[in-house]
């Protein structure tokens, strides 16, 4: 495919990092309605909403966060070689504005904004928010046909409800998504669990629905490769979401999160377990639940876009590969 300038992220040779408007890894802004909306392939989005959180708030402040730590973001993978902005059309498509003092219009907004983006044909790459953030966004995606899920995380985020009989948290997405039929829960990973619990309720549902988790114990045991080989073997060839809390990596990492857990990955693993994900048929992903007033020194949100960016480096080639196949 030949490049267009037009979708080329400015380069910091023409213009210095710190200067100029923010945008994710200076991509284009091509919000929906734009003249050249229909023509993006992977369009990275904000959803600066934390109304499920239920400690320590902050991630509707993430997507800020995250678009200025990405001006640090290049053209080239190193690890892999990917040139991800030169295999598919990449942009900006902006924020889903939500509503502050509304859960349920603010999560039916959201569910719009995707379908509005589903409907163009672009594969959507977000940066929350929290994790209640990924449910609006499955019933965008799901609409047709239930989804494989890969889930980094050290929290399963499958518990029923929250103070008596509250249904919609950062801690109740994946239980109401498996509930509307949104999860085919078969083809359902979630790696790296771990913490203090209330009690096992979450791993008993999962058990009962054949989610498979695999706690941090196991992924550091049995290794990264074989752990996501397992996951990438459960998706199938089938559409796939990848939804990654920054909470699975230690907090000694990424400490700017609403919910840290110790005894997690490392940095470089945090990015290993994303290029392990090649082969997968990837129709979403998502980074969520960066915190920016618990960060030190941006490296949270540093973090979040560098999975970002190894999200979009293996949602490229996927793409790319897909092209090639069908010219």
């Amino acid at each position: 495919m030949s490049v267009d300038p037009f979708f080329t992220p400015v380069s910091g040779f023409d213009l210095p990092r710190f200067a100029g408007l923010a945008s994710f890894m200076r991509l284009p802004h091509v919000p929906p309605g734009h003249p050249r909306f229909n023509e993006v392939q992977i369009g990275l989005i904000g959803a600066p909403w934390d109304g499920g959180t239920t400690n320590r708030p902050g991630p509707r402040h993430g997507p800020r966060a995250l678009r200025d730590a990405s001006t640090m973001i290049r053209a080239q993978n190193a690890a892999t070689g990917h040139r991800p902005f030169e295999a598919v059309r990449c942009a900006d498509l902006g924020d889903v504005a939500p509503n502050p003092a509304d859960l349920m219009d603010t999560m039916a907004r959201m569910e719009a904004f995707y379908s509005t983006v589903r409907a163009a044909g672009i594969v959507p790459l977000t940066a929350g928010g929290d994790h209640l953030c990924t449910l609006p966004i499955l019933r965008a995606l799901a609409k047709d046909r239930p989804l494989g899920m890969i889930h980094f995380d050290s929290h399963t985020d499958l518990f029923h409800s929250y103070f008596g009989g509250t249904m919609f948290t950062h801690g109740t997405p994946f239980r109401r998504a498996v509930e509307e039929g949104l999860l085919e829960p078969a083809r359902v990973t979630m790696i790296g669990i771990r913490g203090s619990a209330y009690d096992m309720e979450d791993r008993d549902f999962a058990r009962s629905v054949g989610i498979r988790v695999i706690p941090i114990e196991e992924l550091f045991g049995r290794g990264l490769e074989d752990c996501v080989g397992e996951a990438r073997e459960r998706a199938g060839a089938a559409p796939t979401y990848i939804s990654y809390d920054i909470d699975f990596i230690d907090p000694a990492f990424a400490p700017g999160t609403g919910t840290p857990e110790i005894g997690g990955p490392n940095s470089f693993q945090a990015l290993q377990v994303v290029r392990l994900l090649e082969g997968v048929n990837i129709i979403g992903a998502d980074v969520v639940e960066v915190s920016p007033p618990f960060d030190l020194g941006s490296m949270t949100a540093f973090m979040g876009v560098t999975v970002m960016f190894e999200l979009l480096c293996v949602m490229a080639a996927q793409a790319n590969a897909g092209m090639a196949a069908n010219p």
